[in-house]
């Protein structure tokens, strides 16, 4: 029976990446994008070995739609053994005068999304006694920055999410990764006009995710700090 991995936010960039390099391994895949038009792009065009994809539409800054998508999963594939919250949402500005309701927006995409897919999935996870749980969190998550207002407090709170988490689990042989990237090269940044060599590739975020996961189940990495050659952006 093939392995079960759910990746939120999965038609693009680093999501995608993830995507891309479990399903060329076999692996069976549960995805939520925003968009139908993406998911049915990405239906017709992953290259997936003897594995099976299952598809949502899911903006997870809505609870509701984030557990539906959570019931979808346990319909379908019951225990999984990998939760990948990777959607996340970047508003740029300052807390003292960005548009009110960033906050609330910001909240609710990166950190609440992560919190109650993990919530409705772990019970499995728990019966198993075994499982992984990668949050994609940010440079943001660690330190402040020009222009990062709300977007840093919500990774901030992500990366705290991972760490009570780690410590709640750890018991039940549940593993948690907090993967905390810098600037990566997707849609978001084609148009800066920077060199994509100044970026690092999202092909090397997934790697790592398959690195860290096949390690020996005597060994967890709590965080992993990944950077471009020529650091931050």
């Amino acid at each position: 029976m093939n392995k079960k991995i759910v990746i939120t936010g999965a038609t693009k960039g680093i999501g995608r990446a993830i995507a891309e390099k479990f399903g060329s391994e076999g692996w069976d895949l549960a995805v939520c994008a925003r968009s139908q038009r993406d998911l049915d792009e990405m239906n017709s065009s992953l290259v997936l070995r003897s594995s099976r994809l299952v598809t949502f539409v899911c903006d997870v800054s809505k609870p509701k739609e984030v557990k539906a998508f959570a019931e979808k999963i346990l319909n379908e594939f019951g225990a999984v053994e990998i939760i990948v919250n990777n959607a996340g949402v970047f508003i740029p500005g300052q807390v003292i005068n960005e548009k009110e309701g960033t906050l609330e927006k910001l909240m609710e995409t990166n950190l609440y999304s992560a919190y109650y897919l993990s919530r409705m999935l772990l019970p499995k996870m728990l019966e198993k006694r075994s499982g992984h749980i990668f949050n994609l969190c940010s440079v943001a998550s660690i330190q402040a920055y020009p222009n990062g207002g709300s977007y840093s407090i919500s990774k901030f709170a992500l990366l705290g999410l991972s760490k009570a988490l780690r410590e709640e689990l750890k018991e039940y042989h549940i593993k948690v990764t907090a993967l905390i990237a810098g600037a990566t090269y997707t849609d978001s940044w084609s148009q800066s006009n920077l060199p994509e060599s100044r970026f690092m590739k999202a092909e090397d975020i997934a790697q790592a995710v398959w690195d860290v996961y096949h390690l020996s189940e005597n060994t967890v990495v709590e965080e992993i700090l990944l950077r471009p050659m020529q650091g931050d952006i």
